[in-house]
This record gives C-alpha cells, sequence and structure tokens, in this order.
C-alpha cells in the first residue's frame, strides 16, 4: 500500500545546504450536537496535544450553547443551522481547515474527536505522529473499555467482518471515530458514507485506494450509549448505517470491475 506524500517538499541542493522543511501541523475537528456540558473541557484539551495549532468545532444544529461554549473555551466554531449528520460536519470542518491553509506549508493533517471526550481528549495526542512521520495515512484510535457501555458487539462485528471481507485488514474497533489522517487521505474518502456508517466507510474507501491504516490505543473516555431503549434504537440505527455504507462499497466494486471487463474487451 502507497504512503501519502501530498505536501512534503524535496530538499533543494542548490548551494549545498538543505532548506528546513516547514513545521507540520494538525488541526482537530470535532463535529458536535449538543455537547455544552462537556465541549469546553474537550477543546481546552484538544488545544493541548503536540502539533495543533487550530481546534475547529462544527456545531452541528444544536439547540443548547454549544457554539457559545466552544468558542469561549478557544475553539474556532462554524455552524450548521439545522442538523446535517456527522458525515457533513466532517467534511464542512475539513473544508474550514483547508481555507485557513497556507501555501508555503503543507496541508494540515486532520485530527477528528468527539465532543464528549471532555478532559481525556489530549490523550488523542499519540494519533498525530505515525501520520506525521509517514508510517500511515491514516491512525485510529484504540479505546479502553468503555464504563457503561450496553452493545454486544453486534454492530462492531459487522462492521469489522466487511472491512476485512473487502479490504484484507482486520481492525479491532473499527467504529471508532477518533481518527488523524492527511489531506489527501480525507479527499480519497470523500464524498463521506452518511450517519453511523462513516468510519466503516472511509476505512474501505482509503485501504482499497491504497492508503495504510494503523490502529493506536488511545486512553479516551466518551459517553457510551447503554442498554436501554434508546441506546438500543441507536444501535440499531448504527447497523442501518453500516450496513448501507457497505453494500454501497460491493455494488461499487462490482460496477467498476464489470467497467474494466467490458474497456478490455
Amino acid at each position: 500500500m502507497a504512503h501519502s506524500t501530498r505536501g512534503r517538499q524535496p530538499a533543494s541542493a542548490a548551494d549545498g545546504a538543505v532548506p528546513p522543511r516547514p513545521r507540520q501541523r494538525a488541526a482537530v475537528v470535532i463535529p458536535a450536537k449538543d455537547e455544552s456540558r462537556r465541549i469546553a473541557a474537550t477543546v481546552r484539551a484538544a488545544r493541548a496535544i503536540p502539533h495543533v495549532d487550530l481546534v475547529l468545532v462544527v456545531d452541528d444544529g444544536s439547540v443548547d450553547a454549544t457554539q457559545h461554549v466552544a468558542r469561549e473555551a478557544g475553539a474556532v466554531v462554524v455552524r450548521h443551522s439545522h442538523n446535517r449528520g456527522k458525515a457533513s460536519a466532517m467534511e464542512t470542518g475539513a473544508a474550514v481547515v483547508a481555507m485557513r491553509d497556507t501555501d508555503d506549508r503543507p496541508p494540515r493533517l486532520l485530527l477528528f474527536l468527539d465532543g464528549d471526550l471532555g478532559e481525556s481528549a489530549v490523550n488523542a495526542a499519540p494519533l498525530v505522529p505515525p501520520v506525521l512521520e509517514g508510517a500511515a495515512d491514516v491512525s485510529i484510535a484504540l479505546l479502553p473499555p468503555q464504563p457503561g457501555a450496553g452493545g454486544r458487539g453486534i454492530v462492531v462485528g459487522l462492521a469489522r467482518r466487511s472491512i476485512q471481507s473487502l479490504t484484507g485488514w482486520t481492525p479491532t474497533q473499527p467504529l471508532s471515530g477518533m481518527r488523524c489522517l492527511t489531506r489527501e487521505a480525507f479527499e480519497a474518502a470523500t464524498p463521506l458514507a452518511r450517519g453511523w456508517g462513516v468510519e466503516t466507510g472511509m476505512t474501505i474507501d482509503l485501504l482499497t485506494k491504497g492508503f495504510v491504516a494503523v490502529e493506536v490505543p488511545c486512553d479516551l473516555r466518551h459517553r457510551p450509549s447503554g442498554s436501554d431503549f434508546r441506546g438500543q434504537m441507536h444501535r440499531a440505527a448504527q447497523y442501518r448505517d453500516v450496513l448501507l455504507a457497505v453494500n454501497a462499497r460491493k455494488v461499487r466494486g462490482l460496477v467498476g470491475g464489470v467497467n474494466k471487463r467490458l474497456s478490455r474487451g
């Protein structure tokens, strides 16, 4: 699989001296909806991650004070007037970061974090070095067991088996939304799968296009879905969206294979 090299500038030895490479930076993008209770702590912790010089919160149609609390905590905030979903918030965030990149420096790495991580968000720092150093194009957080989680692994199992079947790689936590990737990798994964299928779809798209993924342990804590009715409905929606994302990529692969055969004929 090919490593991403976009934004890396070759050394010039015109006068025998190698110019210094511009320091790579990272932007944290936090899609958030109604996270006023925890967003301030998340933003402050994210700002402390090495190499991060921009924390951007995409308020995805919140009805609480998320945007104001995030801004007061030091984040740049953009807002959707109504809820568009996580994939749209991620795409908006990446677009705003691109507008803030400059031609004299490599495009920022994109570090996506959930808004409910609170003070533990700083522990996403290990996701940056593998991508920064070119060892991977996308790094995915491996979270410790979350107290109160009520799932039985059905959705995780579906996503894991699907990724393995379509790419040959078996992830431990295929639904992890905390991930760092290059600008090139993000653009290769767009348009993102809708709903809760965004992470599974992104992983499949990147691996099938030759990008390299790694999983990195991170001591992150977020608000898990319980075993009550609301939690069960959440997991049902997850299952539906993951299945839709996987099936769309299966169809795409079949169509691509047919077109290749027709072009050869």
